[in-house]
């Protein structure tokens, strides 16, 4: 079956609220929060799964699964199907109580995007070609995004405004936010390659300091 992306008739903050807002219970899956977006589509879904990482807040085991939902439901908008989940993705419990005022915090970031969103560059969100190709981008933050730095700054919140950057202008239309986002996929690889240069940098300067 092939998955309709069509433009929401609210702001992406007014929709995103109303989602939050219909959070219960002591611990959510991932399986009740799509059923709560519902019609509203899975590139929401992506854009309501960053939200805990715009803000330094780390809830464990958050930036795992939320990774791999945005991987599975990025190759499903690349190949224009619907996403299939493991059980044990759709099923990990996730406490709410720390989940649901993040979640709050990043949307009203996510408000502030609003007045700057419109159709504009369509060339980057328009034709099956973009489509598949900022289905890939999305998975490529989502690869980002699961990586085991939680505890080192910005490794997380980089590829998470990637991703809400292509998901928002993918809904609205707005190349320019699309663009944005790809600039932030760039900045995550270089910032994770010096980082990872500098730890390698770090090991070999302790192996000369002990052998010597």
């Amino acid at each position: 079956m092939a998955v309709e992306f069509g433009d929401t008739q609210r702001s992406l903050s007014e929709t995103l609220t109303g989602m939050i807002a219909a959070i219960r219970g002591n611990t959510i899956t991932l399986r009740q929060l799509m059923i709560e977006i519902g019609e509203q589509g899975f590139l929401l879904l992506c854009a309501l799964l960053t939200l805990p990482f715009l803000i330094p807040v780390s809830i464990p085991g958050v930036s795992t699964v939320f990774g791999a939902a945005i991987i599975l439901i990025s190759l499903a908008i690349t190949l224009n199907r619907l996403p299939w989940l493991p059980k044990r993705i759709l099923d990990r419990e996730i406490e709410t109580e720390k989940l649901v005022p993040t979640l709050r915090k990043g949307a009203a970031l996510v408000s502030k995007l609003d007045r700057y969103v419109r159709p504009r560059l369509n060339f980057l969100t328009e034709g099956t070609l973009m489509n598949r190709f900022n289905g890939l981008m999305i998975m490529a933050g989502g690869v980002l995004l699961m990586f085991p730095l939680g505890l080192i700054p910005l490794s997380n919140t980089l590829p998470g405004i990637a991703i809400l950057l292509l998901s928002v202008g993918i809904i609205q239309r707005d190349g320019l936010m699309v663009a944005g986002g790809y600039l932030f996929l760039v900045a995550t690889t270089i910032y994770l390659a010096v980082l990872g240069y500098a730890a390698f940098a770090a090991g070999q300067g302790l192996s000369h300091f002990f052998v010597s």
